[in-house]
């Protein structure tokens, strides 16, 4: 317990990591409520990432529960501990593991509320690593978060920050329904100042990285930080993005998007999963019904193509939106030639 308040306590002031913002998160969190625990592989051992180092120590094994390595049971164990009253944190190690557990997910977490007409409330939260990281090959890179945003009775949160992991967990460790963390590896170095305390940050609240007036630029999770650099470059060529980061995918912000399209009238969606029958073909044709066709001068998705994510590192490095290619798109859909 000391450990864990030292730590807390040094790290207040300072930058922290993206899994060191989570952890924070979830700390604060466990102290608030003794409802809240967390089960999965390894967590007593502070987690495959360290999201939880230390825990052990100050909550003890009843909160801390490692669990075998069965996606299907720990999901299946998380709701039932949720509709008795407690609020568990499910920890997935790496989404790509979640498709073991899609039934209890799916056909149950998701529904559970509806189907007994409100009186069942599945507060969990299941916490999902997930993108590509470090040629981790096919079945440890997946970018299936649209998947999600299609299942009707779920919150997907997709943070690109330190400090919106910490606000969006906080957010879903409280929610009465049930919330998955969509949580980029390619990010888990990040460090950025994180407040004491961790305020929650709604759902369905875009952030506004940008503004500039020839094309909206709308993305989310690991791909916001190369959107960045590319609106810096953009900017040195003479154009201005207006950078939405929509930080969760559902709900989404919609009145951001369409806010600035209405002004801009050029489109550009940017996400590291596939682009065919990815989120950004919903965030399109929301914009394209809202606003009608006429408003728009130039529209254009940048994803991945529909291929497994190779271990190859120049292989993967090929299907990897990289910063110049978002330039290049963006300055075709602002109308502007590439230098």
């Amino acid at each position: 317990m000391a450990q864990v308040e030292a730590d807390a306590r040094a790290v207040e002031a300072a930058s922290v990591s993206f899994v060191e913002a989570a952890r924070l998160a979830a700390l604060q969190e466990m102290r608030r409520d003794h409802r809240v625990w967390v089960l999965g592989e390894d967590v007593a051992r502070g987690g495959l990432f360290g999201q939880y180092g230390g825990f052990l120590d100050e909550f003890g094994p009843d909160r801390i529960c490692s669990t075998p390595i069965s996606e299907s049971t720990i999901m299946g164990a998380g709701l039932g501990a949720a509709l008795v009253g407690t609020r568990p944190i499910i920890e997935m190690r790496i989404f790509d593991f979640a498709m073991c557990a899609m039934d209890e997910l799916v056909n149950q977490i998701a529904k559970i509320r509806y189907m007994f007409g409100g009186q069942a409330k599945p507060a969990v939260v299941v916490r999902m690593p997930f993108g590509i990281w470090r040629n981790s090959a096919a079945q440890h890179s997946q970018m299936l978060e649209a998947w999600f945003a299609h299942l009707p009775g779920v919150i997907v949160a997709t943070p690109s920050t330190p400090q919106d992991e910490a606000g969006l967990l906080v957010s879903a460790i409280r929610c009465d329904d049930p919330v998955i963390m969509f949580e980029p590896k390619l990010l888990f170095t990040d460090k950025a100042p994180v407040a004491d305390p961790i305020e929650p940050i709604p759902f369905g609240e875009a952030s506004h990285l940008r503004h500039g007036n020839h094309l909206t630029i709308v993305t989310w999770s690991s791909m916001v930080p190369r959107c960045r650099e590319a609106a810096e470059e953009l900017q040195a060529k003479g154009v201005e993005a207006d950078l939405i980061d929509l930080r969760t995918i559902w709900p989404w912000d919609r009145f951001a998007v369409c806010n600035s399209v209405a002004r801009t009238r050029r489109l550009l969606v940017v996400h590291e999963a596939v682009s065919a029958a990815g989120f950004g073909a919903e965030i399109v044709a929301h914009v394209t019904e809202t606003l009608g066709p006429g408003a728009l001068r130039a529209v254009r998705r940048l994803g991945a193509p529909r291929v497994p994510v190779p271990f190859s590192p120049a292989i993967e490095s090929e299907i990897t939106i990289s910063r110049d290619r978002i330039v290049q798109v963006a300055l075709d859909v602002a109308g502007k030639a590439a230098a």
